[in-house]
């Protein structure tokens, strides 16, 4: 049996960081979450262009996706994108952790350059094919188009009554989870469309690479909104969504959801390098609350400081939907990253953005900074070396209140990671 996706798709005061020059060693992208799906958004105007990322894991033969659509789309206004460029944005804007060395206090010496690998990136199987069953007509359903796009088939629908669609659905091969029929009656009622895509195996398999790419989708839209109740059908618990706006304006936000910051600007222990994941998700949960969405980083896309990833082009920004970036130096974009977790009972209401016009520059930084391990032979060292114990102890206490980590736990990491002079 095919699975059914059921996607959440879209209709269409703050702290800012200063500016700095540090070194970047790890960053908290998409790899860290379980569940996690990524959504591109490029709003200008009322035009909007999605770029869908699915979680997903597993044989492509059981892979499908429903999306409700304001209207029925045409061929040219569906496509698929690079892989590589929706992880490119998401490692660009993600939560980073940056490092100094501190230098001999009796002689300065230049700090080294520390890089990490780029994370690898999943790959799916193919197995059965796919057979096609008639009578959509009897139960409501009208199939209003279908197109053939990149490794996907896709099929525009539209339905009379939830029951009917879901029984059309089910006809079809596709596994459909409890409670699909409220939440499709929702957008059922609105007129909404649904754009169904499922995996062409056939073409799928003659394809140099066995990765799912992204879908995207392309139209005009007076709303600027993400639903997310059929996004809570098939989960079994709580999901973590990253979105990514593009606008030529300024920042994104919410508009009818509460709205924050994610904790920035600090400086912690060596041993965070270790267990940055740990730490993120840490920080993350103490500052996520029911219904909040976290914004982790809103900069103009001409510079970043510091790069958690190499810039991106115009080239990806223009396969994103960015079409007024051109190549005619730095790009002209604004990107807000926002963090948003959700389950069944969360979220009851659709997201409602807006894009501010203001343009902060915030990001999640984490600093960590190495103290001067060689000899100390001077009176000013003598200094240094009792100021750098009470920074490392003041490092201790940030991250306990920013994670609710044990002293004991900390302090044992601190002691396994520090020389024995700064304890």
């Amino acid at each position: 049996m095919r699975l059914l996706t059921l996607a959440a798709a879209v209709l269409c005061t703050a702290t800012q960081a200063a500016a700095f020059c540090g070194f970047y060693v790890a960053r908290a992208d998409g790899a860290l979450y379980n569940e996690a799906s990524k959504v591109v958004f490029v709003r200008d105007g009322r035009q909007s262009t999605i770029t869908m990322s699915s979680d997903y894991s597993g044989p492509a033969s059981e892979f499908a996706l429903i999306v409700p659509a304001p209207y029925v789309l045409s061929r040219d206004d569906i496509a698929t994108v690079d892989p590589a460029i929706v992880d490119h944005l998401d490692g660009y804007t993600a939560p980073r952790l940056v490092e100094y060395f501190d230098g001999n206090p009796c002689a300065v010496v230049e700090p080294p350059v520390v890089v990490i690998d780029e994370p690898s990136i999943s790959r799916f199987g193919a197995q059965q094919e796919y057979v096609r069953q008639n009578g959509p007509m009897a139960l409501g359903v009208r199939v209003l188009a279908e197109y053939a796009v990149g490794d996907y088939d896709i099929v525009m629908l539209s339905a009379e009554q939830s029951d009917g669609l879901v029984t059309w659905l089910r006809q079809e091969g596709y596994t459909i989870p409890d409670g699909a029929e409220g939440a499709l009656a929702g957008y059922i009622d609105m007129d909404m469309k649904f754009f169904v895509a499922r995996v062409n195996l056939q073409r799928h398999a003659a394809s140099e690479t066995q990765d799912l790419p992204p879908l995207q989708i392309s139209f005009r839209s007076r709303d600027f909104m993400l639903p997310l109740q059929l996004g809570k059908i098939n989960s079994t618990g709580t999901q973590d969504m990253l979105m990514m706006f593009l606008t030529p304006e300024g920042q994104v936000t919410t508009d009818n959801y509460r709205n924050v910051w994610l904790p920035t600007d600090y400086n912690v222990p060596e041993f965070v390098e270790e267990v940055f994941p740990q730490f993120y998700r840490a920080l993350f949960e103490a500052t996520i609350a029911a219904n909040t969405v976290v914004t982790e980083y809103a900069w103009d896309m001409a510079w970043c400081d510091p790069c958690a990833a190499d810039p991106m082009t115009g080239a990806e920004l223009r396969a994103l939907g960015a079409s007024w970036v051109t190549d005619d130096g730095p790009p002209q974009a604004y990107v807000t990253r926002m963090h948003v977790q959700y389950d069944r009972d969360t979220f009851m209401s659709d997201l409602m953005f807006r894009v501010t016009g203001s343009a902060p520059n915030f990001q999640g930084r984490y600093v960590m900074n190495h103290p001067f391990e060689g000899p100390i032979t001077c009176e000013a060292g003598q200094d240094y070396v009792a100021r750098t114990r009470e920074r490392i102890a003041e490092e201790g206490r940030t991250l306990r209140s920013l994670t609710g980590w044990g002293a004991d736990t900390v302090a044992r990491n601190i002691a396994l990671t520090v020389p024995a002079r700064y304890r």
